[in-house]
């Protein structure tokens, strides 16, 4: 009867072999650990998810005035402005009264549902960023 594998009978494949067991559990653990790690940033929504989720850009854009200012006109309007973060961070947590021109933040339920605390802020340190 031939062997599926005759190379295994030589004592360089044998040894090849033993090593690749040891690194086995190594490298499973490295790869469970890569996984975990990407579930805690998972967890952590990006600037542009909010956006999207928020539906921001049925009225604001990147860099020139639609129905509202361009996140770039909040940026150099506000980005100086002491107590701005705070500001900002309550309108898009309740909407309200426009700050320049007619059209009023809505309220959260008719924009993407509540937002957390953590997650406004996060819009608002982005928005500034631009």
């Amino acid at each position: 009867m031939r062997r599926p594998f005759p190379d295994l009978d030589r004592p360089v494949a044998r040894a090849e072999t033993r090593h690749a067991r040891r690194r086995w559990p190594l490298a499973a653990t490295a790869f469970a650990a890569a996984l975990g790690c990407t579930h805690v940033f998972a967890q952590l929504p990006e600037p542009t998810q909010l956006v999207n989720a928020q539906h921001c850009m049925f009225c604001h854009t990147m860099d020139a005035a639609f129905l509202a200012p361009s996140f770039r006109q909040i940026a150099e309007r506000y980005r100086k402005t002491p107590d701005a973060s705070a500001m900002l961070e309550q309108k898009l947590l309740i909407g309200g009264r426009a700050h320049w021109g007619d059209t009023p933040m809505p309220p959260p339920e008719q924009r993407g549902g509540p937002i957390s605390r953590d997650d406004a802020r996060t819009l608002v340190q982005w928005v500034l960023s631009q």
